[in-house]
């Protein structure tokens, strides 16, 4: 049995400040209600994406999303470098690069490759964060430039900060797009498929079903995070380099390309043969089959990790004329 949805049926509330979800059956629409609720299908999509609201100040899904892409994200970046060696304020400094870099890269991605003749002439409202836009593509290229900024400044193999940060990068494409749901925004496109959704806080307020592509993107991140994990567990030490950020690139994006069909258009029109999403997504693609590539050349060469040097903190006596701080790659026992 198919269903279908109203946005004036009984609202179910899930948590405060969420509100007006609703699925009804055919031919429950009850007298006074429109003829054309018979045909409508899917899920009515009606969420606040405030939380809390504090006077001026508010407690957004996106927000909180946000930050636990940071807290989880630093989480598997500190994995990682720890694995290998590495010395605790050699990995507390590269969230600073990313954050910094990646938050300015989605800003002006978004400014530059979705809305460029708006934000050229009111180059003010480029700085304009709170309302809202930010690309993933202008992300990548922001955490790519903060990646090998800090592995030339901190003299770290660029490969290893490479792949240590693509489970940062899936998380993030996860946890991301199911913030964009919650925030009923990048939707997809209209579709009678018994699981589409209408958007009711989208521009139609819901008249269209569409496909919710951003939970297909989530699921598409989700799968890649835990073949991440596997690929990093089964190989350990014999991992050749640039292979997880090879796989990350070249899986996310081409997944990415095959979701654009079912997203409705961003700054192209509807006539246009590829999406704006799609003709960005073929470099990063590119470019992890040049990483896919270069971990098959170096197939047996494994991790290429410096050599642990002996700490002073254990009473081991520092080479004559070497400063403190002097260690190579800051690694410690």
């Amino acid at each position: 049995m198919r269903l279908s949805t109203v946005v004036e049926r009984t609202r179910v509330r899930l948590f405060p400040y969420v509100s007006n979800l609703a699925i009804i059956m055919p031919g429950d629409g009850g007298p006074g209600r429109r003829n054309q609720q018979d045909e409508m299908k899917g899920l009515a999509w009606d969420i606040d994406p405030t939380i809390l609201a504090f006077g001026p100040f508010e407690v957004r899904y996106y927000g909180l999303i946000f930050a636990c892409v940071l807290l989880i994200g630093y989480y598997f970046w500190q994995w990682q470098m720890r694995k290998a060696g590495f010395d605790e304020a050699l990995i507390i400094i590269f969230p600073y690069y990313a954050g910094v870099l990646g938050i300015i890269g989605a800003r002006l991605g978004h400014c530059f490759f979705y809305e460029p003749a708006y934000f050229i002439a009111n180059p003010v409202s480029i700085m304009k964060i709170w309302r809202g836009g930010l690309s993933s593509h202008g992300a990548v290229i922001g955490i790519l430039t903060a990646i090998f900024l800090y592995s030339h400044i901190k003299k770290v193999p660029w490969h290893f900060v490479l792949d240590s940060n693509a489970f940062v990068a899936a998380l993030m494409a996860t946890l991301v797009r199911i913030g964009n749901f919650l925030n009923s925004e990048i939707v997809g496109r209209v579709t009678d498929l018994p699981w589409c959704v209408h958007f009711v806080r989208f521009r139609d307020e819901g008249k269209y079903c569409r496909h919710p592509s951003q939970l297909y993107e989530a699921a598409f991140g989700l799968a890649i995070l835990l073949g991440l994990i596997l690929l990093d567990r089964k190989l350990g030490k014999r991992r050749p380099p640039g292979l997880l950020s090879g796989f990350f690139l070249v899986s996310y994006f081409s997944c990415r390309f095959l979701v654009e069909f079912v997203k409705e258009y961003q700054a192209l029109p509807a006539g246009s043969p590829l999406t704006m999403g799609q003709y960005l997504s073929i470099p990063f693609f590119l470019g992890g089959v040049y990483l896919l590539v270069y971990a098959w050349r170096h197939r047996f060469n494994g991790l290429e990790l410096p050599e642990k040097k002996p700490s002073p903190s254990i009473g081991v006596r520092r080479e004559k004329g070497k400063k403190r701080g002097d260690h190579g790659y800051g690694l410690h026992r």
